[in-house]
């Protein structure tokens, strides 16, 4: 009887490590988990210590794929499980992962795309980060989006947050505000919502804020749903399951300035990046959350829900 390969990496032995998950890329396996192990550096930071949600796929992404959130049967260790109260009053298991070898355990187990809440273990109901996915109607060109992000990190810095632009593999970009840990999820919310719902108010031509395909003809869709309890998005340095094999990528504003689409770094450009400074690195230093007077400021309705 012919023996299973196996590859252990970072510490994670990886069944069938030379199948092929991309087909037109030729990767495999292996060269998914060799790209956390290349960029961990930069991941490891955004990642650690946040309940995941996962996108796997047994077959790669052009055969059925599914979301899952919460634990369940065969994942290793490395992958951690926490217990929450959801909306509902119910407890549930939640994965999170600390270290390098929780992410490669996720490969192991087919992920192909990590998805984050936007709080971290320690303190759940406080988020850290606030998360702004511009996302166009298909008849707009990037330019579009590029202009979007722009003025929206002006919005926010005239209101006193600094942001990050990531672009996501797909055709959006996430504009990130990191956040002290002070206000708590209904807050957070309001303010996301206000924001939106100004912007698409101000310039309806060009916004929209709300998930409605009917209605974004045209127009770029401020998502702001990704700040609330349990929502979640794309991590920095993910793979995702699309065509190409995209990276939701890291970028500085001036970086965007020259890109031409959201999807356009693959695993192949990682080991560059990686040599070069980190566009996110400026943040380290920030200290910035929302305040009672920017909820103020941006008419935000906590009684809304």
């Amino acid at each position: 009887m012919q023996r299973e390969q196996r590859e252990t990496i970072a510490g994670i032995s990886l069944s069938h490590p030379d199948k092929v998950l991309f087909e037109t890329q030729g990767l495999t396996k292996a060269d998914i988990a060799r790209h956390y192990l290349r960029v961990a550096d930069r991941m490891l930071p955004g990642i650690k210590n946040r309940l995941v949600s996962l996108v796997r796929c047994p077959d790669g992404p052009s055969q059925q794929c599914f979301f899952q959130k919460h634990a369940g049967r065969g994942f290793p260790e490395a992958v951690k499980r926490q217990e929450i109260i959801e909306k509902d009053g119910d407890k549930a298991e939640y994965l999170y992962v600390t270290d390098l070898k929780g992410i490669i355990a996720g490969v192991q187990m087919n992920t192909l795309e990590f998805h984050i809440w936007g709080s971290r273990i320690d303190a759940l109901e406080q988020p850290d980060r606030l998360v702004f996915d511009l996302d166009p109607d298909e008849g707009l060109g990037f330019a579009d989006v590029r202009q979007a992000c722009f003025d929206l990190r002006d919005r926010l810095e005239d209101i006193g947050l600094r942001t990050l632009p990531l672009v996501t593999g797909g055709k959006g970009v996430h504009v990130v505000a990191p956040l002290s840990r002070r206000a708590e999820w209904p807050a957070v919310k309001a303010f996301a919502r206000a924001i939106a719902k100004r912007i698409g108010e101000e310039e309806p031509e060009r916004f929209l804020a709300e998930a409605s395909k009917a209605k974004r003809k045209g127009r770029i869709f401020i998502d702001w749903l990704r700040n609330e309890r349990g929502a979640t998005a794309i991590a920095p340095y993910s793979t995702r399951a699309r065509p190409g094999a995209p990276i939701a990528t890291p970028i500085s504003w001036a970086e965007l300035e020259k890109l031409d689409a959201a999807n356009s770094f693959r695993i192949h450009d990682m080991e560059a990046r990686m040599q070069e400074p980190d566009p996110w690195a400026e943040a380290n230093g920030w200290r910035q959350a929302i305040t009672k007077s920017m909820l103020q400021e941006v008419g935000a309705d906590l009684a809304s829900g």
